[in-house]
């Protein structure tokens, strides 16, 4: 990869910032010595066993645990009506006049998913609280489910919630221009339908939890796989009615996270209830299987979209509806919100009429994954270029040229209301064309057909935001002149502790091996916000570039009080100051440390100490942009689907840690390539899942994938200190239109226009039997 960025002065070989760096988090994890929740080994831990609905709708009308309570070993059984008291879990609203549906603990009078939790057992080993829970004789009354959002939100569906008429949780639209006109003097319109199954993050590290309460002192602690501790803190805390400055909660190592772990769930509320009940450590570690079912799921909206072009394929309108199923309540509406804003994508669309809406349905609920709505928009937008390229008889590549947003015209706002702070997305779509040498690729496919073959060749050109919200960071050199910095955010495998020390050594002119960062944990850490929506490098980097210059600034004052000079002549050095022109002259952090906390030569106005917060709020989101091309080649007689090249130019503005960047796309390409060919949550028609284990839900596997061949431009971001934008959305979002489209064009001579992910060999074959 190119396109390496820097930021600061350097120092000790530096600058750091630009350089492929290995992770320094790695050999533990290596060496097979990492730490996780189920690692947390406590006196007297019990264990936690939760008791789920096996029907999507039903009524419970009644419940005996006397079996379960009377097996020896059993510590608690619990069900809704014990757990009435707790506060229910709510979620942020985006969209004006949101409704939300209960959230409650454990369900109470009726089960709404396959999944949902109605009781639980605690018990002093696992087997027992499994034992126990399987002697819990529950009466049910199925009611009829509503799996799709068309079926909640039409007018004879039952409603689910009293206080949500219609089972409609929020709807909204963005109208910009003049849409009919648009339409009606346009020389090809296009409409296509998209239906995109909910998929499992299928983290390496199930959700798990272990929660112990110190009554002498009055402190709980909770130790949990989560992206945001805290936001788990606010939420138990809020939850229980417990005093939140006595509740810590720490994520060790965690093994994945992709966006499902980035907020609260029930069983982290719970076990921390029970463990303040019973007056000892309590834990759950969800099975794979409970993963599959009731960690939230991604993805699942269903969109119409239409696009009007001229004759010379540039865009004139943009006509789109969004319905999204959330599940029985609300996880997060940030899904249906990015679907409709991202829209647009990289073009200049001059009038939308964009509604979305999302809709309370009887299945696992829905909410971010790597993406979070991004992915939908983009792909929607970008499968209406290719048709709309095929009504005019134009090449994809052509119709993208002639509507992309100018280079010189960032700050660029879009017809749904956002704003793109830099971008040239022309230099990064020819940079990835030339690279797969695309006139080529369309030669050989020509070739390659005539001699029986079924290739297709897909283009994406795409937007990501992120960045947004806030994060802190603070920055603490110590007597002996390391530093420690605590961050804010959570990693959960992003390489926050290498990225931090090339970001705060760079400021402070030192080497990164003295460079010690903290986080995921409450006690002794500033409020911070989480990791997710690729913006930890932006928000929590740009809080510490700025902590570490107050720190920087100050460390000036003083040294040049112990220099016995004005602080503008005296400057950063490798490992300290020293007198500009005078290099023997000089003073060495550990020096000016060492006199900061002896409260010695501190400048008029300065306190002891050499440390700082900061808390950085971006002005608006990064966006950053890039250009994918996929080839496939279809087995005429199974369907089958096999990736050829994967050519890929993405700009996330600066890298701060190229070979890290490099690992976040490949990453990505393998989700947003699995989400395209292999992966999907299905349920029947009564609602239940028929993909809840690893035997049924497909995830790739190495030798599915071709490796990328991967390329960077970098154009900085105005918004944060480092000019760094987002990238660990992108693979989400630029492969599978990519591939998609490849498909689409492979089978095209069958008059296939569309296909619906994943594309499954069955899928395929039949289009080859039927002929479109």
């Amino acid at each position: 990869m190119s396109g390496h960025g820097a930021s600061g002065t350097g120092g000790e070989s530096g600058p750091w910032v630009g350089r492929p760096m290995k992770r320094v988090e790695d050999r533990p994890l290596l060496l097979g010595v990492g730490h996780y929740t189920d690692d947390v080994v406590l006196p007297g831990t019990t264990y936690l066993h939760v008791i789920r609905s096996p029907h999507a709708h039903a009524r419970i009308t009644g419940i005996d645990t006397a079996a379960a309570r009377a097996l020896p070993g059993v510590l608690a059984v619990v069900t809704g009506a014990d757990v009435r008291g707790l506060g229910h879990l709510k979620s942020a609203a985006v969209f004006p006049n949101t409704h939300h549906a209960p959230h409650p603990i454990l369900a109470d009078g009726v089960a709404w998913a396959v999944g949902e939790a109605v009781a639980a057992v605690v018990a002093e080993t696992a087997a027992i609280a499994r034992d126990a829970a399987e002697r819990v004789v529950i009466e049910w009354q199925p009611q009829p489910p509503m799996v799709e959002p068309e079926d909640a939100l039409a007018p004879s569906a039952p409603t689910l919630h009293s206080g949500v008429p219609g089972n409609l949780a929020f709807q909204h639209r963005w109208r910009t221009g003049d849409v009919p006109a648009g339409f009606t003097g346009a020389a090809a319109a296009v409409r296509l339908r998209v239906e995109q199954p909910p998929i499992s993050a299928v983290a390496v590290e199930p959700r798990s939890v272990l929660a112990r309460y110190e009554k002498v002192a009055d402190e709980l602690t909770v130790w949990c796989s989560t992206q945001a501790p805290f936001r788990i803190r606010a939420d138990i805390a809020a939850s229980l009615g417990f005093n939140e400055s006595r509740l810590r909660v720490v994520a060790p190592d965690v093994g994945g996270g992709f966006g499902v772990k980035g907020s609260t769930y029930r069983e982290e509320v719970l076990a921390a209830w029970l463990a303040m009940r019973l007056a000892r450590p309590v834990k759950w570690i969800a099975t794979r299987g409970e993963d599959l079912l009731v960690t939230h799921h991604g993805r699942g909206g269903h969109g119409e979209g239409e696009l009007a072009v001229d004759g010379e394929g540039r865009i004139r309108a943009l006509r789109a509806s969004i319905r999204f199923p959330l599940g029985p309540y609300l996880r997060g509406p940030m899904q249906p919100w990015n679907y409709a804003r991202t829209m647009p994508g990289a073009y200049v669309v001059p009038a939308v009429d964009i509604d979305a809406a999302g809709a309370y349905t009887t299945t696992p609920p829905t909410g971010a994954y790597r993406g979070a709505g991004r992915p939908e928009g983009i792909f929607l937008i970008e499968r209406l270029m290719d048709q709309a390229a095929r009504a005019l008889g134009l090449d994809p590549a052509e119709i993208r040229r002639r509507n992309f947003i100018p280079a010189d015209a960032f700050p660029y706002r879009t017809a749904t209301g956002c704003v793109y702070d830099s971008g040239d997305y022309r230099r990064a779509f020819d940079k990835a064309l030339a690279l797969a040498d695309y006139p080529r690729l369309r030669k050989e496919q020509a070739a390659a057909r005539a001699g029986g073959a079924i290739t297709g060749i897909g283009l994406c050109a795409y937007i990501e935001p992120s960045a947004a919200g806030w994060e802190s960071g603070s920055v603490r050199f110590e007597r002996t002149g390391s530093v420690t910095v605590v961050t804010g955010s959570s990693p959960h495998g992003q390489g926050h502790e290498t990225t931090w020390a090339q970001i705060v050594a760079d400021v402070l002119s030192v080497h990164p091996s003295v460079v010690t960062v903290r986080h995921g944990d409450t006690r002794g850490a500033p409020q911070g916000f989480g990791t997710f929506g690729s913006r930890s490098t932006a928000l929590a980097g740009g809080a510490l570039v700025r902590a570490a210059t107050v720190v920087r600034e100050k460390g000036q004052r003083i040294a040049a009080q112990m220099l016995e000079a004005a602080p503008a002549d005296v400057r950063l050095a490798s490992g300290g100051f020293q007198v500009t022109g005078v290099p023997g002259r000089a003073v060495a952090w550990r020096q000016i440390a060492d006199a900061a906390y002896r409260g010695v030569h501190l400048a008029e106005g300065d306190d002891p100490g050499l440390d700082a917060s900061v808390f950085f709020k971006a002005e608006s989101e990064t966006w950053s942009f890039g250009t994918c091309v996929a080839t496939v080649e279809v087995d005429r007689d199974t369907g089958r689907v096999r990736l050829g090249r994967v050519v890929w130019v993405d700009d996330a503005g600066t890298l701060v840690n190229p070979l890290l960047v490099e690992g976040q796309l490949h990453g990505s390409y393998a989700q947003g390539a699995g989400q395209a060919l292999f992966e999907g949550i299905l349920f029947d028609e009564g609602g239940q899942v028929l993909t809840a284990s690893l035997m049924d839900y497909a995830v790739p596997r190495a030798d599915d994938l071709p490796e990328p061949e991967l390329e960077t431009t970098v154009t900085r971001s105005t918004r944060n200190p480092l000019g760094v934008k987002g990238v660990g959305e992108a693979g989400c979002i630029a492969v599978p239109p990519a591939i998609v489209n490849a498909v689409v064009d492979a089978l095209a001579p069958w008059g296939c226009t569309h296909l619906d992910m994943p594309i499954t060999a069955q899928k395929v074959w039949r289009v080859l039997q039927s002929g479109g």
